[in-house]
């Protein structure tokens, strides 16, 4: 199997041409490709696939072979990977994900995307549709339980679940132990992101990321998005203006029309490497 590492801020994946290549059982592959000793390493595994209502279709698995709906870093690596190997051929394009199609800008630089703008959609607010058990419609700074601690998490779906919690400190959080007791929690029937979030001033965040089936990651472009969102429903943000949101791999800027109710994300897409890998003892 011909691949590509790519990585948005540190959220890494293996990219495959599935214009060229069939992948018989992704799952296994993801699982296989992932594993950062024997494999190429990596947070999951993204098929570029044909599409019959875009330009492509992003396709991704995470570390441990489950599917995905979305990953905002995924789908710019996306963009450029579809612009740099030939598959489209233009600054606008279209990705079908499985939850929705979205709209990307890309950013040109000596023949190649350095950076893309993605319209991520509407935020998912209502509980039910997240989701997220609740006696609420709407799961905004409410406080639950988790494991004898009681957090004050809002709830935001953008295309996958998120919880987003706000810290003092998020440097010192030991989100090995935190991050799965929040993933599977009871009240989050599809299982959960975790974003816990530090507010540096009113444009700027910070966040770690515990991502439902790869642990804590570099970065979460979905994630960033709905912790933009929901600090704007908390009041603790600048509304109608690029948010910065520092992850560890890097900074996204966010910015959520609240006219169009739409978010948008800009942030740097790029190839690590590109090679060949045996599958026969999958």
């Amino acid at each position: 199997m011909k691949f590509t590492k790519m990585q948005g801020i540190g959220n890494d994946y293996v990219y495959v041409n599935c214009f060229e290549e069939t992948i018989a059982d992704p799952s296994a592959v993801a699982r296989f490709v992932s594993d950062r000793h024997f494999g190429i390493g990596s947070d999951g595994l993204i098929l570029v696939k044909p599409s019959d209502v875009a330009d492509c279709e992003m396709d991704m698995y995470n570390l441990d072979g489950s599917q995905g709906a979305m990953c905002g870093n995924g789908i710019r690596c996306v963009a450029k990977f579809a612009y740099d190997h030939g598959i489209v051929h233009k600054k606008n394009i279209t990705v079908n994900t499985k939850s929705g199609i979205k709209y990307l800008d890309l950013d040109i630089k000596d023949g190649k995307v350095s950076s893309v703008k993605v319209n991520m959609g509407s935020p998912i607010l209502t509980a039910k549709m997240i989701p997220v058990v609740s006696d609420k419609e709407q799961v905004i700074n409410q406080p639950l339980d988790v494991n004898g601690t009681i957090w004050n998490i809002t709830a935001v779906s953008m295309g996958n679940p998120h919880a987003v919690t706000y810290m003092e400190d998020v440097n010192s959080l030991d989100i090995e132990k935190v991050g799965p007791m929040f993933e599977n929690h009871i009240n989050f029937p599809d299982r959960i992101n975790t974003e816990f979030v530090k507010v540096i001033d009113r444009r700027t965040l910070q966040m770690r990321v515990w991502e439902r089936g790869s642990g804590e990651t570099l970065a979460c472009g979905t994630g960033a998005c709905a912790v933009a969102v929901a600090s704007t429903l908390n009041g603790l943000v600048d509304e109608d203006v690029p948010i910065t949101v520092k992850l560890l791999g890097g900074d996204l800027q966010i910015l959520w029309n609240r006219q169009e109710n739409l978010v948008y994300m800009t942030g740097p897409a790029t190839t690590v490497f590109e090679g060949e890998i045996d599958l026969s003892s999958i």
